[in-house]
């Protein structure tokens, strides 16, 4: 049995798996958990070694949930088809997993927004739970985008970043960010919240002022100034969404 397997979420991601699996040739097992590639996604991880498994997509935390199950390693690594692992990273993690004080590991993350590394505004060090104890943990159901692990035990910090390339553009951005919303809106929805006027106005300027001032976005010059400004429109196309699933709701009443 391995000790470790690295488990890579995909849906039609041949552009950017094949630079992720090849920065994995450090681990022995990997798993390529798909949720229905109709580009060469699998074909691409089968090339590399990676078994791979499919199942319909739901949401995150079940997919998450899902895989988990396919392997009896003691260790897992979560890593996305967008982000690599370095020499150094593979290198702590491998010392990691075997010390048998802690049940999992944070990992900062380096995240490069439209091909410029990001290093304030929330986005570094923007600490990730990806490496822990199989049977130690797993993701709360009812937090479908942005899932949180559940882990029973003592969590340390590794030093290495995962290198992460999000978002190449500013549609890439909005795509992805309107995703997030709806998944967002949905939570809110079902926690009885209803939206009123001063959200739309009041929550992005909320995330805009936190991004820019409190997380320092100003010291990435005008770089920073765009991504404080994406991520407080974000804030307001999910009251907007909030607000279609609550009017759905009230003409199918």
């Amino acid at each position: 049995m391995n000790l470790l397997t690295v488990i890579i979420l995909t849906l039609n991601e041949e552009t950017t798996l094949p630079q992720c699996l090849d920065s994995l040739s450090w681990f022995e097992d990997k798993l390529v958990f798909d949720s229905g590639s109709t580009d060469r996604t699998c074909d691409i991880a089968r090339e590399h070694g990676a078994r791979v498994v499919q199942r319909s997509f739901d949401n995150y935390a079940a997919q998450r949930n899902a895989a988990l199950c396919e392997t009896l390693s003691e260790w897992v690594l979560f890593i996305d088809a967008d982000e690599t692992v370095g020499s150094e990273l593979a290198n702590e993690i491998q010392v990691a997993i075997k010390n048998q004080d802690k049940v999992g590991w944070m990992i900062p993350r380096h995240n490069y927004i439209f091909g410029k590394l990001m290093l304030h505004a929330g986005w570094y060090p923007d600490y990730q739970l990806r490496l822990f104890k199989r049977e130690s943990g797993s993701y709360f159901v009812d937090r479908h985008v942005h899932e949180l692990l559940d882990l029973k035990g003592s969590v340390g910090n590794l030093h290495y970043p995962i290198i992460h390339q999000n978002y190449l553009d500013v549609s890439e951005f909005i795509s992805k960010q309107r995703a997030y919303a709806k998944h967002e809106a949905h939570m809110l929805y079902k926690q009885g919240v209803v939206p009123r006027f001063h959200h739309y106005l009041l929550q992005p300027i909320r995330q805009f002022l936190w991004r820019y001032i409190t997380l320092a976005g100003w010291r990435s010059g005008y770089h920073g100034i765009l991504l404080c400004v994406l991520m407080a429109y974000s804030q307001y196309i999910v009251y907007r969404q909030l607000s279609s699933l609550r009017d759905s709701d009230i003409e199918a009443s």
